[in-house]
């Protein structure tokens, strides 16, 4: 009797799901070599949902890294747990960075499954695409279908928006691609698996000030501003900024409160992420750096101030003529804030009971961490089965 059919007689196959639902995903991955049975169940997709229910709460963070050694650019990502990070950056980082072959921008994280994006740039047209990614079993998708955008397009900022995310009704994986023209949005959607991109509907024209928009409780979310005008500039052009959703599950778009901040001199344009589960907005205004939280999603009232500290506390190593820009690389469950520095390699843990700053550290002079993204282990294929 083979030893597939000898742990088949044993345990039943639920039995099996249940044990190795709670098992961590580099092991899984070990055991699909030891028979044809064994791997056929563990990337069963029914063992790939119990698994990722029982994983959710173990969030490790996705950083997106340029890596200039060598005086060549190469884009990296490294998935973190968030122990390790702060203890040992430098480490942590080598041991974990995964250096793409293309310069491949990460739309977005899901359940632990990374959309890519790539181009190609002609004459007079710029072909795009994407990819899946899960960067804990290391399996990636083939290039999705091709978007065609002219190439001298010059909207500010961006032309077109990508975003990622989840629709538990129909256990799909969705594309949301935005082309922002000057009378109406465009929004198309690709699935994981399909072979096309769908129009899906029109809405109106907004100056979208994130490339890439931010997944949470089944929507996804850009920070935009009215079209007419100058509405991207001036002393109070952060209270003319809007959240523009997408409503994955019901295709539909809607617009969310944000949350009423002073305006005072001339912030820099916001940045919206998530972290814990929850839509966060930070910025830089004067020699303040501010993040907000939305404690409940959809609810105004629920913007609460997580941190404002002067960011010239920070001490940034700052490179001759670059801007000081923090970022924020994730959010404990005690509400402390890991920040780095966009364009140095740093890394600040802001300690909010005690109102400072426990660590500093400069990494490696070669690397800077761009963004960061709530990223569980999982088994969700990038590709369908």
């Amino acid at each position: 009797m083979s030893s597939s059919s000898q742990c088949s007689a044993v345990l039943p196959a639920e039995l099996m799901m249940e044990i190795l639902s709670r098992v961590p995903v580099k092991d899984l991955m070990r055991f699909r070599c030891t028979s044809k049975w064994m791997n056929h169940l563990i990337l069963d997709r029914a063992l790939v949902k119990l698994h990722l229910q029982r994983c959710s709460k173990n969030t490790n963070i996705l950083l997106t890294i340029v890596d200039y050694e060598n005086n060549k650019t190469m884009y990296c990502a490294a998935s973190c747990s968030l122990q390790s990070l702060p203890q040992n950056p430098s480490s942590t980082i080598d041991y974990n960075c995964h250096r793409f072959n293309h310069d491949y921008i990460v739309v977005g994280v899901c359940n632990g499954l990374v959309c890519l994006q790539d181009s190609h740039r002609g004459v007079d047209y710029q072909e795009l695409w994407v990819r899946f990614w899960n960067p804990s079993t290391r399996l990636m998708s083939e290039d999705s279908p091709r978007l065609r955008v002219p190439s001298n397009d010059n909207r500010y900022p961006y032309p077109f928006q990508f975003g990622f995310g989840y629709d538990d009704r129909s256990d799909t994986y969705q594309v949301v691609f935005l082309d922002n023209k000057s009378h109406k949005i465009e929004v198309s959607v690709h699935s994981l698996g399909d072979s096309c991109w769908r129009n899906i509907l029109s809405c109106d024209a907004l100056v979208i000030l994130s490339f890439s928009g931010a997944y949470v409780c089944g929507t996804i979310n850009w920070l935009a501003v009215p079209k007419s005008g100058s509405g991207y500039q001036g002393k109070n052009f952060i209270n003319k900024l809007k959240i523009f959703s997408y409503d994955v599950k019901n295709e539909k778009c809607n617009y969310l409160s944000m949350p009423d901040v002073p305006c005072e001199g001339f912030p820099d344009a916001p940045v919206i992420a998530v972290f814990k589960g929850c839509l966060c907005l930070s910025y830089r205004q004067g020699t303040r750096f501010l993040v907000w939280t939305m404690r409940e999603f959809g609810v105004a009232k629920s913007w609460t101030p997580l941190l404002n500290i002067n960011y010239k506390d920070l001490q940034i190593h700052v490179p001759y003529g670059m801007p000081i820009i923090p970022v924020v690389l994730c959010i404990s469950e005690n509400d402390n804030v890991l920040l780095g520095s966009y364009g140095t390699a740093e890394f600040f843990l802001y300690n909010k009971k005690d109102n400072r700053i426990d660590r500093y550290e400069l990494f490696n002079d070669n690397m800077f961490c761009c963004f960061s993204y709530d990223c569980v282990q999982s088994l969700v294929l990038p590709y369908r089965n």
